[in-house]
């Protein structure tokens, strides 16, 4: 879970998107797959790892995971495979770490960063995919960029996520466990009810918070709505 006053949300909206000061590249962070990156930013430096399109492309996946940070993703790491499998498709991805993971404010600010390095790279169009703690992060960060024209979160938090009325336009896909018992599927009925359309939600039966039971269901989901809604925005 996340710490921080109730009114975080609201003082977001007046935030100024953290300055790349210069981007160091190297190997992957963990031994991950991709190219390690830090963001040497005026907040602090920034861990993430790089999977540039071998397409080119103005098309990219932010994705940020829970309040413990890290970069693999839930559902037996699924942000690492579809990263790689995007890259094919011509589509870049950032799989950014938080500074402070469990810090709301200052991870939102991380994802706005990120989003300026991806539009340093020629990526103005731009879906965000958070998990947990990451879930709200995405949201909040989806209403402060014009670059981000879609919004995935998963197993959301129901804190932070209070803005999810202001990510349209742009598509919302809500996606939660209906066994998760550390943030239970009410929280993703409740930013449901909070977003307006576009929106979806899907609830998977028998799946837990991590969502590892159906983690070839979303596979299969995100492969596909992700470029859907990418490409549909570049028309």
């Amino acid at each position: 879970m996340m710490r921080g006053a109730p009114d975080e949300y609201g003082t977001l909206q007046h935030a100024v998107t953290p300055h790349i000061r210069r981007v160091d590249t190297g190997p992957p962070h963990e031994g991950d797959t991709g190219q390690g990156v830090v963001l040497h930013t005026n907040v602090g430096p920034i861990n993430a790892i790089f999977h540039p399109s071998t397409a080119g492309g103005n098309r990219a996946v932010l994705w940020v995971w829970g309040a413990r940070g890290g970069y693999a993703g839930p559902a037996a790491g699924i942000f690492a495979t579809l990263a790689e499998e995007f890259t094919s498709q011509g589509i870049t991805s950032l799989r950014l770490n938080y500074r402070n993971p469990s810090l709301y404010a200052e991870s939102v600010l991380d994802a706005l960063a990120g989003l300026a390095f991806l539009h340093r790279q020629g990526c103005s169009v731009v879906a965000l995919v958070g998990h947990s703690f990451g879930g709200a992060v995405v949201i909040a960060a989806g209403t402060l960029s014009d670059q981000v024209v879609a919004v995935v979160s998963l197993s959301p938090q129901t804190y932070g996520a209070q803005g999810a009325g202001s990510v349209s336009p742009r598509p919302l896909l809500i996606v939660h466990g209906l066994h998760d018992t550390r943030l239970p599927p009410r929280c993703a009925r409740q930013i449901y009810e909070w977003a307006h359309e576009p929106k979806e939600l899907v609830l998977y039966p028998g799946a837990e918070h991590g969502l590892r039971e159906c983690q070839d269901e979303l596979h299969a989901l995100l492969r596909g709505w992700l470029p859907e809604k990418l490409d549909a925005a570049c028309k």
